[in-house]
């Protein structure tokens, strides 16, 4: 119990496996009180079976929630004991059913009056409890069914790591980054266009000096993102030249990004966002989706890759 005090809460799946085989074995020490010759692991698949209805092994699996594998093995070691039998099904002669034996519906007469007691003892327990452990028990596996462990995971390690982050305003030691960082992507999925090659090669003249901005994302003072803010208008930015490197990515800086050109498109009196991509570069579109971004007709396009067009108003 120490080492579960020291760890903490992120050893909560040992902790709970810990339990179930200590459950497991003071199970099988039951089972042998009221002489009945089951293992503790064949109790969802005996009980599913003692309805009297042949089932495949499939559709045992689906109904108790284990794996196609783990029944398969559970169902011959019952077959072993002559518990549990094999056969072709009348509708389905391509697959084995199974059912019980006469010995199996035997030990579920007897197995009756275990269950009665079992539940009884279970039921004390909680009551002997602060929290009732199979409400939680319901609760976390709706959770997970909802936001898996990777996922949660997955979200606290971007927020982590998006602590390291910073998003710095253009300045002109960082054209050659803020040029790499788009040919990049840009040649892993399409080629150079002219559009292209005036923005990275003057970003000063086609950004800045026409009321645009250039932010730049930096993890320990290297430049890892970026994104510009073509002015259109004055009421309209164009989000472009969105670039997060390979090695970046994962940590939400793209979001990151998005996010404060937003704020900063906001704060320069600018009512909406417009850009332009494919619909190959489905992270991306992804992340347009969930900073706001919603589809509208295309307009012409200095581009020959764009063929989508989103905009965001605020």
């Amino acid at each position: 119990m120490d080492f579960y005090e020291k760890v903490g809460k992120m050893a909560l799946g040992s902790r709970l496996r810990r339990l179930g085989e200590l459950l497991t074995e003071q199970a099988a020490a039951v089972y042998s009180l009221y002489e009945v010759d089951i293992q503790p692991k064949w109790f969802p698949v005996f009980y599913v079976l003692a309805s009297g209805e042949e089932r495949s092994i499939t559709q045992i699996a689906q109904e108790i929630g284990q794996s196609h594998p783990s029944v398969s093995t559970i169902v011959k070691e019952m077959i072993k004991k002559e518990i549990v039998m094999k056969g072709a099904n009348n509708k389905d002669g391509r697959e084995n059913y199974v059912t019980l034996t006469q010995k199996g519906f035997e030990i579920n007469e007897r197995v009756q009056a275990q269950y009665v007691d079992v539940n009884a003892a279970i039921e004390n327990a909680l009551a002997e409890t602060q929290s009732n452990i199979w409400r939680a028990i319901e609760e976390w596996e709706f959770l997970l069914s909802e936001k898996s462990l990777l996922q949660r995971v997955r979200n606290e390690k971007k927020l982590r790591e998006g602590k390291n982050v910073s998003i710095v305003a253009y300045e002109p030691k960082y054209q050659e980054a803020f040029k790499q960082l788009n040919v990049e992507w840009i040649t892993t999925w399409f080629k150079m266009e002219e559009a292209d090659h005036k923005i990275l090669d003057h970003p000063k003249e086609y950004v800045l000096d026409k009321g645009g901005h250039i932010l730049l994302a930096l993890v320990n003072e290297q430049p890892v993102g970026t994104c510009a803010l073509v002015k259109l208008d004055d009421q309209t930015f164009e989000l472009s030249k969105m670039a997060v490197s390979p090695e970046a990515k994962g940590k939400g800086i793209g979001l990151l990004l998005g996010n404060a050109a937003i704020e900063l498109a906001k704060r320069a009196g600018a009512n909406r966002l417009y850009l332009e991509s494919n619909t190959l570069l489905k992270p991306a579109i992804n992340l347009y989706n969930k900073l706001g971004f919603r589809r509208i007709p295309g307009t012409p396009s200095p581009y020959e890759r764009s063929n989508i067009h989103m905009e965001l108003n605020f």
